[in-house]
């Protein structure tokens, strides 16, 4: 009896994914809950588990291609002895009607150059679109024939499409043939000695779209402060012991900060806020974003209601999603729905930058290395342990005044941490 896999529920907002890796072969013997399949989002690797145990009887889709939530990826032959897995990957096994077309694949880019339009028509006539890429070319009303595939045996892709919209491709079928100059640069220039290509991502690819996003939708401005950590280091030394002996995590300066600005957004409400058409979106809670780098990418998991959390329940959770991030295991629904980001480039040893916003919110709080520099304290000249802040929003919602205060607000929380225990 064939049992179906089908591509689960991804999280809010992301309807399909792209087939990272198989696990397993046609044949192979598969045990109930063995990982079989990773699919790749926008946002996290997600792993299929095989519902029973028995033998992979089929692959329906091969690496690299894209699938909605719900879509039939695999069945497996409940109860079946298969083979031992193998050395080999599995993408060659998937699916068989696939390794028939491989050979096309190699011919594609000498004829590229000379007629992309050509190449392209062939190759998107020759395969079935997949429902997200159909659902996007029929959106768009888009001939499908004159974009460029970069997919695995000529399969049109869903970037593909994207990067014919952004490139100034045509949303007209008749019209279609007008955008082939865009498409011109297209063809994958030769590598020189000592190079090589990867493929970027569907992580990658959508960090870099959204941050364009941003930037194109956005009026987007930094305003920069400077703070003395002198009181909060000296906070930080004299409890770190204790802290860590009565609740098992480190104290560490992310929870300061996260606190800090939980307290400045109840004053300036609108620097937690976001636009939404022509409508602005004011939040009672301060869900808060933490920027976490990962050898994949940039991901932003998001502490819900900061404003509620002790310092151990903050530090504690900081170091959860650190660890899940670096392991690809984060879920989808702890990717979403944050107020307000913070990123920490002082890990990485950054002095200062201007931080990207995180479309759809309205503000980004970029923290920096900690550094001894001499200021001015009292008419004298001390050196203090020093840190920049930058506050990068968008102008629409927030005035310079809403941004200023906001960022003075935070300063003076953590030149007096006592501020934030008092409320004051």
């Amino acid at each position: 009896m064939a049992t179906e896999v089908k591509v689960p529920a991804l999280g809010e907002s992301v309807s399909e994914a792209t087939v990272a890796k198989w696990y397993k072969k046609v044949g192979e013997a598969v045990a109930a809950d063995e990982p079989i399949v990773e699919l790749e989002t926008d946002k996290v690797t997600v792993e299929v588990n095989a519902p029973v145990a028995g033998a992979i009887a089929e692959l329906v889709v091969a690496e690299g291609d894209e699938v909605e939530v719900g879509a039939l990826i695999a069945q497996i032959d409940e109860g079946a002895e298969g083979a031992a897995a193998s050395d080999e990957p599995a993408k060659e096994e998937a699916p068989a009607e696939k390794k028939e077309e491989a050979p096309a694949k190699k011919e594609e880019p000498k004829a590229a150059p000379a007629a992309a339009p050509a190449a392209a028509t062939t190759s998107n006539s020759d395969h079935p679109l997949a429902p997200a890429v159909r659902k996007l070319v029929e959106d768009k009303n888009l001939d499908p024939s004159k974009i460029p595939a970069t997919g695995k045996d000529g399969r049109l892709t869903k970037g593909d499409v994207l990067n014919f919209l952004e490139g100034g491709g045509s949303a007209s079928r008749v019209a279609a043939p007008a955008p082939s100059a865009p498409a011109a640069p297209k063809p994958e220039r030769e590598l020189r000695d000592g190079e090589e290509r990867v493929k970027m991502s569907k992580l990658r690819q959508t960090i870099a779209r959204r941050l364009k996003e941003a930037q194109n939708t956005a009026a987007m401005l930094t305003t920069y402060n400077e703070v003395d950590m002198t009181n909060l280091l000296a906070c930080r030394n004299k409890y770190k012991e204790g802290f860590e002996k009565k609740h098992g995590v480190k104290l560490g300066f992310m929870s300061f900060f996260i606190k800090a600005c939980t307290t400045a957004l109840k004053e300036w409400p609108a620097v937690n806020a976001e636009i939404d058409g022509t409508s602005f979106i004011y939040k009672n809670y301060c869900d808060i974003g933490v920027a976490v780098g990962t050898p994949q990418g940039l991901v932003v998991p998001v502490i819900r209601s900061a404003e509620e959390k002790t310092f151990s329940e903050l530090e504690s959770t900081i170091v959860d999603f650190g660890k899940r991030a670096r392991d690809g295991k984060l879920g989808m629904d702890e990717m979403t729905g944050g107020s307000f980001t913070i990123s920490n480039g002082g890990v990485f040893g950054s002095l200062l930058s201007s931080p990207i916003l995180n479309a759809p919110q309205s503000g980004i709080l970029g923290m920096h290395k900690t550094q001894m520099r001499p200021v001015a304290i009292d008419g004298k000249v001390e050196i203090r342990p020093m840190m920049y802040l930058a506050l990068s929003y968008d102008h629409r919602i927030i005035d310079g005044r809403e941004a200023v205060s906001f960022l003075v607000r935070v300063k003076e929380c953590i030149e007096n941490p006592e501020r934030i225990l008092l409320d004051i």
